[in-house]
């Protein structure tokens, strides 16, 4: 067990942190901290939190374990304002969507004190952000990413291993680089196309009509261009190297589609969609069950 828990951004994923921590009985105090204070009150006034920081500072101060759940672009500037109080016996993680970019931050502003960092990406979140809609089961069977440096206190990596585990997620650990690559085609590319076809329907002049014809399917598709504009601006920039090459592939995999249409070619395009269709199939049989 943990003696306090830290958290610096009480929003959803900080939020739901704590709440799961509490549950699983694994701190036995939580201090907040967000750059609003209206937020901080709230998640104390919901229980997310037993006491209200007024820095981050504040909120490491006498933590054992910290989580830092704020926009990857403010990585760097928070890890400056907590690092006199990182030392090795501090477990300090992020839950940031891009690890790169996270990992070359920490190691500006930590610089000798780089081995109390484990970066962490738990595959988890709702459509709605905010502490009121935290939730304790957030990361119940989700994935957690870890990606380590080689100076990373080996300790530190096993209790955070051990911490995620116990809120019942299934701990992975690659490099920071492996990390950005996997999720630049698997959910960064997404969002960006989900952003971009549901523009190019609703800017139509008859999109108006044509959305209030869509059903499941367009929903199920288009459902994460509601997400948090200001947190994919920063995930889509902090990994646009990756992205590009992914919507690169993308491209040239709708471009052969497309000749086939062109071409007039049925039995081309049907055999096209075949093995798309097929090895979907597949992977569904072997996927992991959903974030919930």
């Amino acid at each position: 067990m943990f003696n306090q828990l830290g958290i610096i951004g009480c929003g959803l994923m900080g939020g739901s942190f704590a709440l799961a921590m509490k549950k699983a009985g694994l701190v036995k105090r939580v201090v907040g901290y967000s750059k609003s204070p209206s937020t901080t009150e709230l998640a104390k006034r919901l229980g997310v939190i037993d006491v209200a920081a007024e820095s981050a500072l504040l909120a490491v101060s006498g933590s054992d374990i910290v989580l830092l759940a704020v926009p990857v672009s403010a990585t760097e500037a928070t890890l400056k304002a907590i690092r006199h109080m990182v030392n090795p016996n501090v477990l300090v993680m992020d839950v940031g969507s891009t690890k790169a970019d996270v990992v070359a931050a920490a190691q500006r502003a930590l610089g000798k004190h780089i081995d109390a960092f484990v970066p962490a990406h738990p595959i988890a979140g709702k459509e709605s952000g905010g502490v009121q809609n935290a939730a304790a089961s957030l990361y119940a069977d989700c994935q957690v990413i870890l990606t380590p440096l080689p100076q990373t206190n080996a300790d530190l990596v096993q209790r955070a291993t051990d911490v995620w585990s116990a809120l019942g997620a299934r701990v992975l650990k690659m490099t920071p680089e492996n990390h950005d690559a996997a999720f630049a085609a698997v959910s960064h590319l997404p969002h960006l196309l989900a952003f971009a076809y549901f523009q190019s329907v609703a800017a139509q002049p008859a999109g108006r009509d044509y959305l209030s014809l869509a059903g499941p399917g367009f929903r199920d598709f288009t459902r994460i261009a509601a997400s948090e504009p200001a947190v994919w601006r920063d995930i889509l920039m902090a990994n646009k190297a990756e992205v590009l090459v992914q919507s690169q592939r993308f491209r040239q995999a709708l471009d052969a589609i497309e000749t086939l249409l062109r071409d007039d070619d049925s039995a081309g395009l049907e055999a096209r969609i075949r093995l798309i269709s097929e090895a979907r199939a597949q992977w569904n049989l072997t996927a992991p069950r959903p974030a919930k």
